[in-house]
């Protein structure tokens, strides 16, 4: 670009529904930021489950009307597949029109193929840490606790997945690492930091915002879980520390989301303790995490943990594992163990427990830092990201590729 005030030409890539859950729903706030930001947007999801911004134009592939394409008959794999090959087509007769391509996993290898023979830089979103490192310790830890997971699983290992997944972050400009852990387990695998580009995702301030009535001193401890029970976040963990610290005397263990099967049965003596309360999957965590008084999130991988800075942003003081992103910083926005560190875990939630001054001050510091973790400073965020590749990649080009800039860490 010539200079920052250019608008960047955005061709966004999403091979799922966007704005249904999870990382639809992370999609869709990523659109709606990069358009508050001021990108020129061309969306093509497979369909669309929630509208966006006017000026936004979005082209479904997948879906015409209201009739979309049944992922559940077709199969997801052969769906995405089928985006992907909609996209790269799509690309042919945009050339010229387009600055950059955001690519999601799994539904880009022939748009980054198009996108390479054009001279079209691309990122590709890392949603979660490098596939082969979280296949690996995954598998690692239920083979230690007992369990086999499904083989459609997300977190199963999947030699097709995992081969089309390596051959996308090697056709990719640049991958787009939500968080320092992130970054280490692409680094850790061989791959070059001026490849790995740090953004951050955010939280909606409308929907996640604190309740500032006084909070009683007296009263037990509120810890919450939110998210799928599943083995890679860690919820053993934070069970046994609970079960450790004094905190199950008086308190409660709010567990907000769906069990793995063979793991609630593998956690069942734990889940039955009296301060244990199972909830199942919820559609009211924002108020969860305002009557909470810490988040937990133990994971063993991750990619960045949005119940996260949805938890600062409702004044619930996170406790995390180094896997979680690095905007809960350790005794100034909340605490951090390592992966796996019961004994860690159980000193911080007794810690908390017996000192309700630290638990108010890490508190007021997280609350302070969210303007700065919004949806649309992640759009601000990633859009600078995309200005610095299309400007490291056409020097490429020319033959005077520029030092890459060391990837963006957030501090509180």
């Amino acid at each position: 670009m010539s200079n920052s005030n250019d608008r960047v030409r955005v061709l966004y890539s999403f091979p799922l529904r966007l704005g249904a859950d999870r990382v639809c729903y992370t999609a869709w706030q990523q659109v709606n930021g990069l358009a508050g930001a001021g990108a020129d947007l061309l969306v093509f999801p497979a369909s669309l489950a929630r509208p966006v911004p006017a000026g936004v134009k979005v082209f479904p592939t997948l879906a015409r009307g209201s009739l979309r394409l049944p992922f559940r008959v077709v199969g997801t794999a052969r769906a995405v597949a089928l985006h992907d090959r909609v996209v790269a087509q799509r690309i042919e007769r945009l050339t010229g029109s387009i600055d950059i391509i955001h690519t999601w996993p799994t539904g880009a290898l022939q748009t980054l193929k198009v996108a390479a023979r054009l001279g079209i830089p691309t990122v590709l979103e890392r949603p979660n840490a490098n596939t082969r490192f979280a296949m690996e310790v995954v598998q690692k830890e239920c083979e230690r606790l007992g369990i086999v997971l499904p083989p459609d699983h997300e977190h199963a290992f999947n030699h097709e997945k995992l081969r089309r997944e390596e051959e996308e972050y090697t056709l990719a400009t640049r991958l787009l690492c939500p968080s320092d852990f992130v970054v280490k387990t692409f680094l850790d695998k061989g791959f070059v930091k001026d490849q790995l580009a740090r953004h951050i995702y955010g939280f909606d301030e409308k929907v996640y915002h604190p309740d500032n009535k006084p909070r009683d001193p007296k009263s037990g401890l509120t810890m919450l879980f939110v998210g799928v029970c599943a083995v890679r976040k860690g919820l053993h963990f934070a069970l046994e520390a609970w079960l450790r610290s004094p905190a199950c005397k008086d308190g409660t263990f709010l567990i907000a989301g769906e069990f793995l099967p063979a793991y609630q049965e593998m956690l069942a003596s734990m889940l039955s303790h009296p301060s244990v309360k199972v909830l199942g999957h919820r559609t009211d965590v924002p108020e969860l995490m305002r009557m909470s008084d810490i988040l937990v999130l133990p994971s063993i991988e991750e990619g960045f943990g949005l119940v996260i800075t949805e938890a600062m942003g409702c004044g619930c003081v996170p406790l995390v594992s180094e896997a979680c992103t690095e905007i809960c910083s350790h005794m100034k926005t909340g605490l951090m163990h390592q992966i796996g560190d019961v004994e860690s875990l159980t000193q911080h939630i007794t810690m908390l427990c017996e000192d309700r001054a630290l638990l108010k001050r890490l508190r007021a510091a997280s609350l302070q830092v969210c303007p700065e973790i919004t949806w649309d400073a992640a759009g601000a965020r990633l859009l600078g990201v995309y200005r610095e590749t299309i400007a490291a990649y056409r020097a490429s080009v020319r033959g005077t590729l520029p030092q890459s800039p060391e990837p963006i860490c957030i501090r509180a």
